[in-house]
């Protein structure tokens, strides 16, 4: 891979796009990579999922423009389909993923944080659709994300006047769960920065992730993703069908077992290990 580093750390898998030159901008190459390494994650051995981009400025900044001034119609909603089948394989992927936005997070930058379960930004994160500036509409999924996630109006809002927000009002408006500022000491001086600050959040949001019961978690993300797509009569027949496919696992006796013995004696609890059976 050349613009794409993927590490893991315990449980926890890390995806980097590490193109910082070009801002991590999204060109074909990006989203190849992107969608092989989701290809090789080890769903047996990882639980959760960071995604972030590269260096300090940039989580991405963007679809490569470069690559899609000279497009045709044709190429163009080519170029569209490949990004969509990238996000929405993001989006549906088995297990939960936290996006670490550092930085910029424009344009695609901005649909595929939306395409995770969960978004962690510094506070130096900037988040927009500046697509209608460049004659364009949102391509990777914005239109459709930014409206579930806060509402038609402001998604309007913020695409027909392509404008940016920071950190702090993408808070206010739901786009983002946490944010997260350098550490200072008392004389003002930065201990840790904003981007290992961030990714030490996402750690620990992910870590909390993933010592918990893993086919409960995918359970749980299945049944709110297609919940959401459907009335609520047909979303709670789908609750219950992935509900009652835990139970006869090993983990859903683990930690009801677990549960019962804290419950008769305290001093036999101990740390339920999920075993993902």
């Amino acid at each position: 891979m050349e613009f794409v580093l993927y590490e893991v750390k315990d449980a926890v898998g890390v995806i980097t796009i590490n193109r910082e030159k070009a801002l991590n901008a999204l060109n074909s190459q990006v989203l190849d990579e992107l969608n092989a390494t989701l290809d090789a994650v080890d769903l047996d051995a990882v639980r959760c999922l960071i995604l972030t981009g590269a260096g300090e400025k940039s989580f991405v900044a963007g679809a490569d423009i470069g690559e899609m001034s000279t497009l045709t119609k044709a190429e163009g909603e080519a170029f569209g389909k490949k990004g969509n089948d990238v996000f929405l394989k993001l989006e549906k992927f088995p297990i939960p993923v936290i996006a670490a936005v550092n930085g910029f997070a424009l344009g695609g930058g901005c649909e595929i944080s939306m395409s995770c379960d969960i978004r962690i930004c510094s506070d130096n994160a900037m988040f927009g659709q500046p697509e209608v500036g460049l004659g364009i509409t949102p391509g990777f999924g914005g239109t459709q994300r930014l409206a579930r996630l806060v509402g038609a109006g402001m998604a309007k809002q913020l695409i027909y006047t392509a404008r940016n927000i920071k950190a702090a009002e993408a808070y206010r408006i739901g786009l983002v769960n946490q944010v997260v500022s350098a550490e200072l000491n008392e004389a003002g001086e930065v201990v840790k920065s904003a981007k290992d600050a961030l990714m030490d959040a996402a750690f620990k949001m992910a870590a909390g992730i993933a010592v918990q019961a893993p086919i409960a978690v995918r359970n749980c993300k299945k049944a709110i993703n297609e919940g959401l797509q459907v009335s609520i009569d047909e979303g709670v027949a789908i609750e219950e069908k992935l509900f009652g496919d835990c139970f006869e696992t090993e983990d859903q006796k683990a930690g009801m077992g677990n549960f019962l013995k804290k419950k008769d004696d305290p001093t036999k609890v101990k740390v339920v290990t999920f075993v993902n059976k």
